[in-house]
């Protein structure tokens, strides 16, 4: 009876004394395999060829049994092997009776490594632990100490390492047991998080105290001198400057509807308020004058975008696509550098026209900037600043024309001036439509002829050449009823508006009453004796009626244009020329399913003047509208080593457009 209850006392000592054994031969016997000139191994516990090595390894073992004989090595129950000190510390422990117990016989050991005997066997119980509050009194003997698990496959099954005069001494002679039996100092560290992605190096947010225009390499390109603090610069009259931002910020619920689009991202870098943050530190590092967004998710602008930018000093003005859709376009302007003149928001939904049945928006503002008062009296022109989305299906050039046909269609209206002329204009926004595709050149050109054009090729996105049917267009490409003609204006703006209703006297009627078809009897007149018998006579001394001038106003005589084709008269070009000449790669303002392409743009109203042999209107500016710089973009590969869009850089899969302008201040 009293041995079973020491048997059953003893086995969790038995078992945590043989998992030590088992991890203190397995590192022996790795760290002497490293020590061996032959690099072949077979398996996980492959034997070191006979030789020196070998004889060197089995003396090791044997000094270690002569030098560690006081603690021997017993056979309980199932062959479990204890140590008889630690056995009779734990006993002592348990039942408070440090009383001897008879030492089992000692098993001889082989030269064959115990380590091997160990692999071979496996426990089938997990090492119960040891409870108690008071701690364990210390034994004599060696003692054993835990060290960190280095890393590497050679070494992971080390865990334990025996502390004495063997560790101290011979130990220390090996460099191939030093290199893995020293432990280093825990350092303590914080907890990052998980990184999912095999061979794809973490990127971490940048610093505050680095700027953001360094960490994305874009650099600012001067056409021109930089303003003063003012706005203004000296030259052949003063100057209004002011830059001009166009940004798709990638709306929160557009990006988790089509979250396909984005598994190269990290989940912490695609949350909405990492992403504010990270956005707002770019409004506030560029600073523009005039903020155009797009994908502006409504509930994040009211309860975030818009405060945050009200602080920043803009004045906002938001317009949500139709339908049951969540985001829409923002146009956001400095009151202390404009005036707002007019709002007008644009719908593109048409209830029952199949060709508007979408549900892409616009915002179109007029803005008066502000000059200071030193400059006495002085104008400047007012500004019409467009800002859109357009419709994104490559299938559906279309759609695209017909949009972009109202969208003009009003900015002509708010940017016409009394003469006819136009006033200076900026459009810009994400027009889902590639560099020379026809809907860029009908923008720059201002015409395009598009009967029997297939729908896919005027954005240019994608190629659908290969598919056997292919949606064509055909003119007219919109209704009458749509009241936009051929040249992108409402219908009411081609016509001048009539003079008022005339009203006429009582003179001029009786002018009438005897003129000459009143003095013809009309055909079918029943005769009656005194009432339709007789014939009026002309009065003696009445003039005869003369024919009155025709006094209205004459109808507009456009030109006709030719079937199928449509026009603009805007004058519009390209703040970029979407070109990288230094790096030779065309630039892209986004990276959908790893592809860059451009489909941002800020255009603006400049006439073409000669530049050489060629046209060019970038440099120039329509009476009072030039260029002055733009931050340029980047090609495919440098988005690549960034890990493309979004990325703990840049929290939107498109990039911002920046460009400066100039516009003339004239005396009255």
């Amino acid at each position: 009876m009293i041995a079973s209850c020491l048997c059953y006392l003893l086995l969790p000592a038995a078992r945590l004394f043989r998992a030590l054994s088992d991890a203190f031969f397995t590192c022996r016997k790795n760290a002497f395999l490293a020590k061996s000139s032959s690099p072949q191994v077979d398996g996980d516990f492959a034997m070191a060829p006979r030789g020196p090595d070998q004889e060197e390894c089995e003396g090791l073992l044997q000094q270690w049994q002569e030098e560690g004989s006081s603690q021997a090595l017993s056979t309980v129950s199932e062959g479990l092997l204890v140590d008889k000190g630690v056995a009779e510390s734990s006993l002592a422990h348990l039942m408070d009776n440090p009383g001897e117990q008879d030492a089992a016989s000692e098993d001889k050991w082989s030269s064959r490594q115990l380590s091997d005997l160990w692999a071979a066997e496996n426990l089938e119980e997990p090492f119960p632990e040891v409870l108690g509050e008071d701690p364990l009194p210390e034994v004599e003997g060696p003692m054993w100490a835990e060290v960190p698990v280095q890393t590497g496959p050679q070494y992971a099954d080390c865990a334990v390492l025996p502390v004495g005069a063997l560790a101290a001494g011979q130990w220390e002679e090996d460099p191939a047991v030093v290199a893995w039996s020293i432990a280093p100092e825990p350092v303590p560290q914080e907890e990052a998080p998980i990184w999912p992605f095999e061979g794809l190096g973490q990127l971490q947010p940048p610093p505050v105290e680095i700027p953001y225009h360094e960490i994305l390499w874009r650099e600012w390109e001067d056409f021109s001198t930089q303003p003063d603090a003012q706005g203004l610069e000296a030259g052949d009259g003063p100057q209004f400057q002011f830059t001009l931002m166009s940004y798709n910020i990638l709306a929160q619920d557009l990006m988790q509807q089509s979250s396909e689009l984005y598994l190269h991202c990290h989940p912490d870098i695609l949350s909405w308020n990492y992403r504010f943050a990270n956005l707002m530190q770019e409004f506030q590092h560029w600073d523009p004058d005039i903020l155009c967004l797009q994908e502006v998710q409504e509930d994040h602008y009211w309860q975030q975008l818009e405060p945050s930018l009200r602080m920043m000093g803009f004045t906002c003005f938001y317009k949500r696509r139709t339908g049951c859709k969540t985001d829409g376009c923002a146009v956001c302007y400095k009151p202390t550098r404009f005036r707002l003149l007019c709002a007008s928001p644009v719908e593109y939904f048409r209830p029952g026209l199949e060709l508007l049945n979408r549900d892409n928006v616009g915002l179109v503002l007029l803005l008066q900037p502000l000059v200071p008062e030193g400059l006495g009296q002085v104008s400047v022109a007012p500004l019409c600043v467009a800002n859109t989305h357009v419709l994104y299906n490559p299938r559906r050039g279309d759609v695209k024309l017909a949009q972009m046909a109202i969208f003009l269609a009003e900015v002509d209206k708010v940017a016409r001036l009394s003469d006819g002329s136009h006033c200076p204009i900026i459009l810009c926004g994400d027009l889902n439509s590639v560099p020379d595709s026809p809907l860029y050149n009908f923008i720059r050109d201002g015409e395009l002829q598009y009967h029997g054009m297939p729908a896919w090729k005027v954005s240019g996105q994608e190629d659908f050449s290969h598919q056997l049917y292919q949606r064509k267009l055909q003119a007219p490409l919109w209704p009458s009823s749509l009241g936009i003609t051929d040249c992108c204006q409402y219908v009411t703006s081609c016509h001048p508006k009539r003079s008022e209703k005339r009203k006429y006297s009582r003179d001029f009627l009786l002018r009438f009453r005897f003129c000459s078809i009143a003095c013809q009897r009309p055909v079918g007149l029943v005769l009656m004796e005194g009432v339709t018998d007789t014939k009026p006579e002309r009065p003696a001394g009445w003039a005869e009626p003369v024919v009155e001038e025709d006094i209205s106003e004459p109808e507009p005589d456009f030109p006709r244009r030719t079937v199928g084709t449509i026009q603009h008269c805007l004058h519009l070009t390209s703040v970029y020329t979407h070109f990288l000449p230094q790096h030779g790669r065309p630039e892209v303002t986004t990276m959908p399913l790893g592809l860059g392409m451009t489909v941002d743009y800020i255009f603006f109203s400049a006439e073409s003047c000669e530049n050489g042999n060629r046209t060019d209107r970038r440099l120039c500016h329509d009476g009072t509208l030039k260029l002055l710089g733009r931050l340029s973009l980047l090609s495919e590969e440098i988005l690549w080593a960034a890990n493309g869009l979004p990325n703990p850089f840049c929290s939107s899969d498109h990039l911002c457009l920046l460009a400066s302008f100039e516009m003339e201040v004239t005396a009255l």
